[in-house]
């Protein structure tokens, strides 16, 4: 089996170290590149075309389903594997649709990490058991119904406008001018029927596409 190198992506570099020792254990996984943000990802990405990027969805400024989005743009045959602290369903719908092929939380145990790794890397699809169970018991519920109106890019819109952040910081981040962000802003609201700001982060947290630790905004404080 020839060895498997990996993008690893997490903004902290103590967990980085951590995972970076966890994984280089075992045999045939390497880690060839590390990256703290979406940008740098997609740089390590293009730069050392890894078979595997192990990516965390919050890094600062654009998110992970950014990165995984762009990434795909770049290579639709791009394997990438999220591991996050998010077990919400939303989180993992939001992960596949923008191109992920696992998604396992921290809340894993190592051996089900590595076995995700090695899945995905092959060219299989991976969850860990926790967030399987989100999923089915949000599918006997109403948040997918809500969770299906957005696409990945909405989702990290709607995430960046409950984290507080402006239109113009919004566009800067994701290159957009601010009218388009403006227009995307108007078109989520309208989606899931949101009042004001406030009511549309109050209706994506209890859709789960917006923990509510994140949700720190003046704007949700307000509500």
């Amino acid at each position: 089996m020839s060895t498997i190198r990996i993008l690893l992506v997490d903004d902290h570099p103590i967990v980085r170290e951590g995972y970076r020792r966890l994984l280089e254990r075992q045999p045939g996984l390497s880690i060839v590149a590390e990256a703290d943000t979406a940008a740098t990802a997609y740089q390590a990405y293009k730069a050392t075309a890894p078979d595997l990027a192990l990516m965390d969805l919050s890094l600062p400024g654009v998110g992970g389903l950014e990165a995984i989005r762009h990434i795909r743009q770049w290579d639709k045959g791009a394997r990438i594997l999220v591991f996050t602290m998010h077990s919400a369903a939303a989180f993992a719908l939001k992960a596949f649709e923008a191109g992920a092929s696992g998604y396992v939380t921290k809340s894993s145990d190592a051996a089900e990490l590595v076995r995700a790794v090695t899945i995905v890397a092959r060219g299989g699809r991976a969850l860990s058991d926790d967030v399987a169970r989100e999923i089915a018991a949000e599918r006997l519920g109403d948040g997918a119904a809500l969770a299906s109106e957005l696409g990945p890019r909405e989702t990290e819109i709607l995430r960046l406008v409950a984290s507080g952040r402006t239109t113009e910081e919004i566009a800067a981040l994701l290159h957009l001018s601010a009218k388009t962000v403006q227009n995307y802003h108007y078109q989520i609201k309208s989606k899931i029927g949101a009042r004001t700001d406030a009511h549309l982060v109050w209706l994506a947290m209890g859709a789960g596409l917006v923990e509510r630790d994140s949700a720190i905004s003046p704007i949700f404080q307000s509500f």
